[in-house]
């Protein structure tokens, strides 16, 4: 049996995050190709950590800037690291090329950090996002990253398509790897609560993720106003785990907008919700808000940037193949959720919408036996795919490996 290390950014959390329910996704993946997993961590766990050894999956915690992972990952000699996350890679990556020089290095870019980066920064600055924008300090330690890897996992067609065009980077280094879900079968879709049955709006996130407490303060703000003037007694319900005091003071019960809280099963309070709303302001990867919302058929209302990736090679804007509306003007968007929430027939449509999306797009069976042996072929000829990217040779030799030498001194004055 092969063997799979796993290093992670964080211990998994899928009630908490996207990034969590990915990993399990992931470690479902891989066990499905018979390996034998390793989940190596140096961050603290919490309350919320997933307990990844009941999939049978080993336990490893490990220091940062300290000699000790050499050992560890020599003994372990993996066949395959998965870096989850671009700085988890910058940490180990030479440490692990170094030990086990032959093992394939993936890295699971989770998003396009540099693309989240670049659109926060043109927001800030009420401009549109440019290339000037998107050469920041974080894509350019991403990219470097990718390069040092064997392979990319990228989560949306949206971000393969800019790495490539914007940044020329060769498809042979990356490998589009979506939500890895069930299909939707129509006898849960049966069970689900009627159009009639549901009330009030929805939305949640991870509060401790910049682009979620924005669009709260957006809702606050801006959107949410607007649709109260025309429903007087609809209610916006916020859920998203590590609320702060800033998000906690947002509460309003006489305007209905209402801080949640961390949300112990998000199907619930989904299928309790009539309308989910997503005016994601900036971001990148695909969305766990929406995909949460269309399992438990509640429509959405959803901007431009929520909603890439999502739809694909459906016509991705084009209100017939969404499950609800696009839209990025605040007027519009409260209009077409008083809409959702009044038009049981509309509603109903675009419930449908979001079932053939996530069976068309998202179905872990469609990809599940093709990415095995893209890793299979990848291992075989490792060594002539190492060769043709000589950008990685550059990235791996030491004058360049600023991280490597900085984690060694600190590891020195730690002593």
């Amino acid at each position: 049996m092969k063997n799979l290390l796993i290093i992670g950014f964080v211990w998994p959390e899928p009630k908490s995050s996207a990034a969590g329910s990915r990993m399990l996704q992931l470690i479902e993946q891989f066990l499905y190709q018979n390996f034998e997993i390793t989940f190596a961590c140096a961050a603290k766990t919490s309350t919320n950590t997933y307990d990844v050894s009941q999939l049978g999956v080993k336990i490893q915690t490990i220091l940062l800037n300290d000699a000790s992972f050499d050992e560890f990952v020599s003994n372990l000699q993996p066949d395959v690291v998965l870096f989850d996350r671009f700085m988890v890679e910058e940490q180990y990556g030479w440490r692990v090329a170094e030990q086990c020089p032959n093992a394939l290095r993936i890295l699971d870019t989770e998003d396009f950090h540099g693309l989240r980066k670049a659109r926060e920064q043109a927001l800030k600055s009420g401009v549109e996002v440019t290339i000037e924008h998107l050469q920041n300090d974080t894509t350019k330690r991403e990219i470097a990253s990718i390069y040092r890897c064997d392979l990319s996992l990228i989560i949306s067609e949206a971000e393969i398509d800019i790495l490539t065009q914007q940044f020329e980077i060769d498809q042979s280094l990356l490998y589009y790897l979506p939500f890895l879900l069930d299909s939707i079968e129509e006898e849960k879709i049966s069970n689900l609560p009627s159009f009639e049955e549901r009330q009030h709006f929805i939305t949640i996130g991870n509060f401790l993720h910049p682009p979620n407490y924005d669009a709260v303060l957006y809702l606050k703000q801006v959107i949410w106003p607007l649709i109260r003037k025309q429903l007087s007694k609809a209610e916006l319900h916020i859920y998203g785990a590590y609320e702060s005091q800033k998000v906690t003071q947002l509460h309003n019960k006489k305007d209905g907008f209402l801080i949640k809280g961390f949300a112990e099963d998000v199907n619930d309070v989904m299928q309790q919700a009539k309308v989910c709303l997503a005016p994601l302001r900036f971001g990148a990867g695909l969305k766990g808000k929406l995909v949460d919302a269309m399992q438990n058929g509640t429509p959405c209302v959803m901007s431009t940037i929520a909603a890439e990736g999502m739809f694909g090679g459906l016509k991705s804007l084009n209100e017939v193949e969404v499950n609800g509306f696009v839209e990025n003007h605040p007027e519009v968007f409260a209009l077409k959720a008083v809409e959702l929430y009044n038009n049981g027939d509309t509603w109903k449509a675009k419930q449908h919408n979001g079932f053939e999306v996530l069976n068309l797009r998202f179905d872990k069976a469609n990809f599940k036996d093709e990415f095995a042996q893209k890793m299979e072929n990848l291992s075989k000829g490792l060594k002539s795919h190492r060769q043709n990217n000589f950008i990685g040779h550059i990235l791996q030799h030491q004058t360049l490996q600023s991280t490597k030498y900085l984690s060694k001194w600190i590891e020195e004055k730690n002593r």
